[in-house]
């Protein structure tokens, strides 16, 4: 692995033919739109047993916790999925555009909310997932909806800006 998570020669993607990576990709796509308490379980038929994760609050390895990642997720939201809007494959990578759609539990729970963000996937030769970084802008997508944090992250914005 190099520093920043991604395995070493990812650039040189491994012995996967082109259709083994489009149905990998598709497999994905499809595991997190219908993803689910029940189907944390299949977590192993699409990532590796030492898959790297990391987003901007978690950086781990291993089945065990990423599935604690996806399980506090369905613990702390409400009704929370995944739409998958863009793919792009090139070789063992993909990079896909989405949309994280969920609820507060406790703040605006009656509230919809919308996180726009993409992910970069290396597919190892099997097909399944090795490494999965995701990119969203937490201050933009997150913090600014809630209460007293929005309104200084706001407020931080417009100064920033002038």
């Amino acid at each position: 692995m190099n520093t920043e998570g991604v395995p070493e020669g990812a650039d040189q993607p491994p012995d996967l033919q082109p259709a083994d990576a489009a149905a990998a990709m598709q497999r994905l796509v499809a595991y997190f739109e219908q993803l689910s308490p029940h189907s944390l379980a299949l977590l192993p038929g699409v990532y590796a047993a030492k898959a790297r994760f990391k987003d901007p609050f978690n950086e781990v390895q291993g089945l065990a916790a990423i599935e604690g990642i996806f399980s506090h997720m369905f613990s702390a939201l409400h009704a929370p999925r995944f739409v998958v809007r863009e793919r792009v494959l090139q070789g063992a990578q993909c990079f896909l555009t989405w949309e994280f759609r969920f609820r507060f539990k406790t703040y605006s729970a009656e509230s919809e909310q919308c996180i726009l963000g993409a992910s970069h996937i290396v597919f190892g030769a099997d097909g399944l997932v090795v490494l999965h970084r995701d990119y969203w802008d937490a201050a933009e997508e997150l913090y600014e909806k809630l209460p007293g944090v929005g309104a200084l992250m706001r407020w931080l914005k417009r100064r920033a800006n002038r």
